[in-house]
């Protein structure tokens, strides 16, 4: 049996990419039905991960197909069904199924809702394919999938400028990340015993033994450099927030468990290489710490509802590679655990609130600015109920999934404090304290943005708003038109019958409710159970990873996750509960410190003068310089044809008499030469 489901592994990612083909050809008859086939095949294609979930191991793969020979050089397509893979795929398929149902509710009406399923479809396709993959170049083929399918879906709405500006920025940026894994492929192509970059060769111990010290710290930095932009850190953070632009199960998808954990699966499969450079582990953990703070940071202070879930997913990320930094010495095995927990219960919530704020979105006729709505738990229950359920997890409340994956981070970095090279544990130290203070300002804005939209006085948008009308005035002054795409979508989305202010349809609230039991309940059933960290145990090299002894519940690190989570939700109701007045004075008390949150640090603003500024003046530097060349090359090329043209044609007139009469004075001036200078 086991055998089989290996040997059919590959209908996890041919199920989506069916449906996409359905959806594709047969989009002039399906219209508003064009969900249906992709649905059905990331559910069966979830069915298919849940099954291999139960045969995966560390060696377990599918027959190898030949694919890519080149002079020795041999790529197969070959999937690997080890513990890693196999989680990713069931939390993959799983979310982005109940994705797909919420989104044929949000996107009914619009006029490219089967592009939409189709682009959906190849996306989980190219998902699947990176996670299954055998080796690190086919890794790379779906990695460049994932790229190119955000793309597309983040730039959904083309027509609208910021869309398209989005989706622009989010494709250069992880080109400029994609361009560290490529040379890392080429390094591990030339070092690694004979040519071959699959998994199974390139983390062998055998072939890591022979690496030198500067090819494992260089392909480790470059590992790390791609997955940095994949994965939305410092500084190539940019494009996530940005990427808000798009509808929002693709944010809810891209955002939650797909796209954004590619860098952090990359580093989690290539950790029995990464823990053999102990530099780039550290620097893995301080720029997931720089991330987490700097996005919590800008997240503390903004307004658009979605645009807090997207620095809260950056910052989330951060956490994450903390915990991949912290594998050190002995940590390494609790190190992976605790980062791989954390994406799979983060998946949960954060799909959740993103498609939570969504339902809001969707109820207040696409506003998302939470100054001009308020109060909206008793006119949307079921939202307001799942987006409660979804904050708490993000917070790390005790007993919520995020606590448990919280928590683990936490004792992974106190670990490696103590376990850390000398001279290096001070760095550590300084990562788990700022890892506290950043869980304490994500309880604090998650509660800001839970109550600041379900409490106080009951409040509707109004096209009298103030940020109404100054959005007005913006657009008349810039040009810009958001009356077919407010915030990406059109007003009603197209559903019959649904008037602003009313809870979204069941097929919307239904994902929603199965996704808040996830957030409450899936980190108590995987983590204290062992569950997860038994089934992590199947993952290639893992078990030569180094492990401690035994690392029971650390009572203070829990108690220290959940006063952070208990204080910064107080916090945020103290604050925003019933409209205190303290948020205003505190801002205008701080108001150097508020502005720079408020305008995210005017990171991308220095961007836009640093980077982009200075790539269009070397772009037109070098386009005078391409003239310059142009003319050179035209004036070579010019020469001959004027030498055999204007130049020496008159001296080829057929004439005999010119012929014999240049003779002759040719022969008088050699005759002169030879009297006077010879």
């Amino acid at each position: 049996m086991s055998q089989f489901l290996a040997h059919n592994a590959w209908l996890v990612p041919f199920f989506p990419l069916l449906g996409s083909f359905i959806v594709v050809v047969a989009a002039k008859w399906l219209r508003e039905q064009s969900h249906l086939p992709i649905v059905a095949g990331i559910a069966l294609s979830f069915l298919v991960s849940f099954s291999l979930w139960m045969v995966a191991g560390p060696d377990v793969t599918s027959p190898a197909i030949e694919w890519l020979t080149i002079s020795g050089f041999n790529v197969p397509i070959q999937f690997r069904l080890d513990g890693l893979t196999t989680m990713m795929l069931a939390m993959v398929t799983f979310v982005a199924t109940l994705i797909a149902v919420f989104a044929s509710g949000y996107m009914a009406g619009d006029p490219g809702y089967p592009r939409f399923f189709a682009l959906i479809g190849l996306f989980v396709f190219s998902m699947t394919g990176l996670v299954l993959s055998n080796n690190y170049v086919l890794t790379y083929l779906f990695w460049e999938g994932v790229g190119v399918c955000s793309y597309m879906l983040v730039g959904f709405w083309h027509s609208k400028p910021s869309a398209a500006a989005a989706a622009k920025k989010a494709f250069l940026v992880n080109r400029i990340g994609d361009f560290g894994f490529a040379i890392a492929i080429f390094w591990l192509w030339s070092a690694s015993i004979n040519h071959d970059v699959s998994y199974g060769n390139v983390l062998s111990r055998e072939n890591l033994d022979q690496l030198g010290p500067a090819a494992i710290m260089g392909i480790s930095f470059l590992l790390f450099w791609g997955a940095t932009a994949k994965s939305a850190q410092v500084p190539l953070y940019v494009w996530l927030p940005d990427a808000m632009e798009g509808p929002t199960p693709v944010s809810a998808l891209i955002h939650a468990a797909t796209m954004v954990t590619a860098g952090v699966y990359l580093i989690a499969r290539s950790t029995p290489l990464l823990v053999r450079a102990h530099e780039v582990q550290a620097l893995v953990a301080v720029i997931g710490c720089l991330t987490a703070l700097l996005s919590a940071t800008i997240a503390l202070t903004q307004t658009d509802l979605k645009r807090v879930m997207a620095y809260s997913t950056v910052s989330q990320l951060g956490f994450m590679f903390m915990g991949l930094g912290a594998g050190v010495n002995n940590v390494a095995q609790l190190a992976v655990f605790a980062a791989m927990f954390h994406l799979f219960t983060h998946a949960f919530f954060k799909a959740l609130l993103f498609l939570a704020s969504g339902s809001v979105m969707h109820a207040m006729g696409n506003v998302i600015d939470m100054r001009r709505f308020s109060g909206l738990r008793h006119r949307l229950p079921i939202t307001h109920l799942t987006f409660a359920a979804g904050g708490l997890a993000l917070a790390g409340f005790p007993l919520t999934a995020g606590f448990w994956s919280k928590d683990e981070i936490l004792l992974a970095l106190k670990h490696a404090a103590h376990q850390a090279e000398p001279g290096w544990g001070g760095i550590y130290v300084a990562v788990y304290w700022i890892a506290v203070l950043t869980a304490f300002m994500t309880a604090f804005y998650t509660g800001r943005a839970y109550f600041l939209t379900f409490w106080g006085p009951e409040k509707l948008p109004s096209p009298q708003d103030p940020e109404a009308l100054a959005e007005a005035v913006d657009e008349v002054d810039h040009g810009s038109s958001h009356t077919e795409h407010d915030h990406g979508h059109d007003a009603g989305h197209g559903h019959d019958g649904h008037h602003v202010g009313q809870e979204s349809p069941p097929i919307m609230t239904y994902p929603l409710m199965i996704l808040a039991v996830c957030a409450l309940i899936v980190g108590l059933i995987f983590g204290p159970t062992g569950l997860f960290e038994h089934h992590l145990h199947l993952t290639l090299g893992y078990e030569h990873l180094g492990h401690l002894e035994a690392h029971g519940a650390d009572w203070l690190v829990m108690l220290m996750g959940s006063l952070a989570a208990i204080l910064g939700l107080g916090l945020s109701y103290l604050f925003y509960a019933h409209r205190s007045p303290i948020p205003a004075q505190l801002a205008e008390r701080l108001r150097p410190l508020y502005l720079a949150s408020y305008n995210k640090f005017w990171i991308d603003e220095i961007y836009e003068k640093a980077v982009v500024g200075t790539t269009l003046l070397l772009a037109e530097i070098s386009a005078i310089f391409d003239m310059v060349i142009d003319a050179i090359v035209r004036g070579i090329a010019y020469l001959p044809r004027w030498l055999g043209g204007a130049g020496l044609a008159p001296f080829q007139n057929g004439l005999v008499q010119f012929y014999a009469g240049v003779t002759a004075m040719g022969v008088a001036f050699l005759l002169i030469i030879v009297l006077f200078w010879l």
